[in-house]
């Protein structure tokens, strides 16, 4: 389980990024896409740092035939970072994170549809919650 605990301290490091960039990127301060450059280089030196401290040989992997779903996934992560910043600099904590959160959702849907990860009626319930969540928190307003 030492993944839950890992999981555990995406959620609490994650858990600021939003009211964060809110506040950074709110109307007269800085723009999404410099915010987005600033937080990610962050990312990108500790990874690196990271890598150094454990002594993984990062080019060993450069020809790796999973590179290709790496390379994939900074794509996907870009395009979705840099809007997620940028509708965090346009619209209310309150809505846009929840809609960016249904990630959990299309990526269970995925994971079920493309690896065959297993679809359970508690996963099931668990999705469907998820959406009524995001439609009370972040839909139109009664």
């Amino acid at each position: 389980m030492n993944y839950v605990k890992w999981a555990f301290v995406a959620l609490a490091g994650y858990t600021f990024v939003a009211p964060l960039m809110k506040v950074a990127t709110a109307p007269g301060g800085i723009p999404a896409t410099v915010a987005a450059l600033v937080a990610n280089t962050v990312l990108v030196v500790a990874s690196v740092g990271v890598v150094l401290y454990s002594g993984i040989p990062v080019l060993e992997y450069a020809t790796h035939p999973r590179m290709l779903y790496v390379l994939a996934a900074g794509v996907c992560l870009a395009v979705g970072i840099l809007a997620y910043y940028e509708a965090l600099s346009r619209g209310p904590v309150s809505v846009v994170v929840p809609v960016f959160g249904m990630f959990l959702v299309t990526s269970s849907l995925v994971s079920v549809l493309w690896l065959g990860d297993d679809l359970t009626l508690r996963k099931v319930a668990g999705i469907g919650f998820a959406i009524a969540a995001v439609y009370l928190t972040a839909g139109p307003r009664a």
